[in-house]
């Protein structure tokens, strides 16, 4: 290091072990550069003969020389405290420098020196040694106060703070070093994830444009991107990395993969696609790159392209689980559910061994989840609870999760009484698990016995999941048909919900509330909440939709709904049988016929829409069909549970049954008639 770049970066210490007198006028530049060239060289000799003692004596010697010739020199310090570190003589300079702190309390050199010891003290992350934490922040907070321009210090208590999971006091801290400079970019940035820490993402975010603002380096940039993203601004996000992508920063592929991802977030698929093809197109050996594009591409319904990018990526990865698994989710696009579950059991059956790696288990259970959920969604339900049932085989901590999810299938199923043992034995089993209590409590609901299961539930408030539990008693008395008690529970629940995101909920349980009592305006209010917010909630338009199409209500802007929300979801049973319900009261029979048929394919268990299905039939001139749906949906009916029946609709199920049947009666010849 040249002599005036060394002196360049110094800045105020005190003297090595001696009281602390006035700044020195005229510090010896001379014999500090002179001791620092040895004590280097000694500590370079040290570092080749594997840190031989005389050595680092020397070295240690020389330093402190250097100190006492610039007291002014703190980086001298720090390389005095490098030397102990990478000798291994921690605890040698510690003692060294607490014997100084005994006889000048202000020696800020010592203090130096024991903050970066104690700071090598606390561990290596997943060994924290509290005591050593400690110290090492309460060293800062001294050095802060003795040189009370010393930014470096107060980062340092932020840091450090912040890292104990003192967040009250790592703010205090960066707002110190702000004070004497205002943008700093470690301090910026530090202040920027404690605000994130605590949940103030708004703040965090202003923070970081002005570091942007100021200094737009690519930290900056990284750091702001990062933060739009925590508040799912995709598109400020990905504006911040095209900023940073400008600078030519050195790990410019990584920011431009990340600038995809925010793009394909913020549903910019051309210029997602574009910078996955230059991505490509730089290495061809980029699977990722490829499987990304073919994952946009079957969001668009571009079915061809996204199998397309999708063997390119297999081709040069084959054996990648996520690659593999990218094939079934273009087949459950293609609304080929069957298809797309064979080929998932295929993945897990080759991927299948003795043990696996944290990593694996955690893929495994999630693949297995996955197919779980396609059995369900084509009323598979045993195979369905034969796939939770080996989410526990390979990880017994999910044990209690897949048996809520077991419940739950066998409830959908309408097989109430293996629910009912499920919930029993996983009773027994897990009796605080909270997630099995509620499921559990949704059950007693489902099968009548609505205030059993909100007592129950009411038990379980305990300050931190509140709003979940007033969500779970809304839902318990919406299937007794406690409207009231509803609306209370829901008022409670958007009391306590932060952000409008944690409101969607609350606002799309409401909207199903007035609807079922028939108070459609103020239902399709809260529905209209839901997509001012999240304009792509698919059940927010199917439910709008189906909810004015029944009572012949806006009946083309019922149908867009529908569709768009079918552009979402094109395999959604609901929605089909929405969408032929909405044909249905247009006149458009042909088409009401086509989608309902799909409809009961994907929920054959839902007597609602063989009843739908029965009316598109009778009105095509297909009474016999008619018939035997309607047939279907009595005999569905009859298998719901008490929460499911609407006497008034099996009445009427039964009236248009027995007028179809007269009907078919009367349209047959009489016997020995051609």
């Amino acid at each position: 290091m040249a002599k005036a770049v060394l002196f360049a970066v110094l800045g105020s210490v005190c003297l090595w072990g001696q009281p602390q007198p006035a700044p020195a006028a005229n510090p010896d530049h001379a014999s500090a550069y002179y001791h620092y060239a040895l004590a280097h060289m000694y500590a370079e000799m040290a570092g080749t003969y594997r840190n031989r003692a005389d050595y680092v004596n020397l070295a240690i010697e020389n330093y402190k020389e250097a100190i006492k010739a610039d007291p002014q020199a703190s980086a001298l310090s720090e390389e005095l405290s490098d030397v102990y570190v990478q000798t291994g003589r921690l605890r040698e300079g510690q003692v060294d420098a607490e014997d100084t702190l005994k006889k000048n309390p202000n020696d800020l050199t010592a203090h130096r020196l024991l903050a970066r010891i104690y700071t090598r003290l606390i561990g290596d992350g997943q060994r924290v040694d509290e005591a050593m934490l400690k110290r090492a922040i309460d060293e800062y907070k001294k050095i802060g106060a003795l040189s009370p321009r010393d930014v470096d210090a107060w980062l340092m208590v932020g840091r450090l703070a912040k890292a104990s999971g003192d967040s009250v006091e790592a703010e205090k801290a960066y707002q110190k070093s702000l004070a004497i400079d205002p943008v700093n970019e470690d301090g910026l940035t530090g202040l920027a994830l404690v605000y994130s820490d605590l949940g103030d993402n708004a703040k965090a975010t202003e923070l970081l444009k002005k570091l942007a603002q100021s200094n737009p380096s690519p930290r900056a940039l990284q750091a702001l991107a990062a933060a739009y993203e925590q508040i799912r601004d995709f598109k400020s996000a990905a504006a911040a990395l095209r900023q940073e992508l400008a600078l030519n920063p050195p790990n410019e592929k990584d920011v431009a993969r990340a600038l995809a991802q925010d793009l394909t977030l913020a549903m910019e698929f051309d210029e997602a696609l574009s910078v996955y093809s230059e991505l490509a197109a730089d290495d061809p050996e980029d699977a990722t790159a490829y499987l990304r594009m073919s994952q946009i591409y079957r969001e668009r319904h571009d079915f061809a392209k996204a199998r397309e990018s999708g063997d390119k990526a297999k081709a040069i990865e084959p054996n990648s689980v996520e690659i593999r698994y990218n094939e079934v989710a273009i087949l459950e696009a293609e609304d080929r559910v069957p298809e797309a579950a064979q080929l998932l059991k295929d993945i897990l059956s080759s991927t299948s061994k003795k043990g696996y790696t944290q990593a694996e288990r955690a893929s495994r259970i999630a693949l297995l989840e996955r197919l779980a959920s396609l059995y369900r969604s084509v009323d598979q339900t045993d195979p369905a609870v034969d796939a939770f049932r080996q989410m526990a085989d390979v990880d017994v901590s999910v044990a209690p999760r897949a048996s809520a999810q077991i419940i739950d299938t066998y409830r959908s199923g309408k097989e109430f009484q293996k629910a009912q043992q499920e919930a029993d034995a996983s009773g027994k089993k897990w009796p605080e698990d909270r997630t099995l209590r509620v499921v559990r409590d949704t059950l007693l609901a489902e099968l009548g016995k609505v205030d059993e299961a909100a007592s129950d539930l009411k038990k379980t408030f305990d300050g931190k999941t509140d709003r979940a539990t007033y969500l779970s008693l809304a839902d318990v008395y919406e299937k007794g048909r406690k409207y009231d008690d509803m609306a209370k529970a829901l008022d409670s629940a958007e009391k306590l919900s932060t952000s409008d995101e944690d409101k969607i909920g609350v606002w799309f349980m409401r909207g199903a509330m007035y609807e079922r009592m028939n108070r459609v305006e103020k239902a399709e209010t809260e529905f209209r909440k839901v997509l001012k917010v999240d304009p792509d909630n698919a059940g927010a338009m199917n439910y709008i939709g189906y909810m004015l199409s029944d009572r012949n209500q806006k009946l083309d802007e019922s149908l867009k709904l529908i569709l768009q929300a079918l552009e979402r979801e094109p395999g959604n049973g609901a929605y089909l049988d929405s969408l032929g319900w909405a044909y249905f009261k247009l006149g458009r029979y042909e088409e009401s016929e086509n989608a309902l048929r799909r409809a009961v394919a994907k929920t054959p268990r839902d007597p609602t829409v063989h009843d739908h299905f029965a009316e598109t039939l009778m009105k095509r001139g297909k009474i016999s069909e008619a018939v035997a749906e309607w047939q279907t949906s009595l005999k569905e009916w009859d298998s719901s549970s008490p929460a499911e029946l609407r006497p008034a609709e099996v009445a009427g199920v039964r009236k248009k049954l027995d007028n179809a049947k007269v009907r078919l009666a009367s349209e047959k010849p009489a016997p020995g008639k051609n």
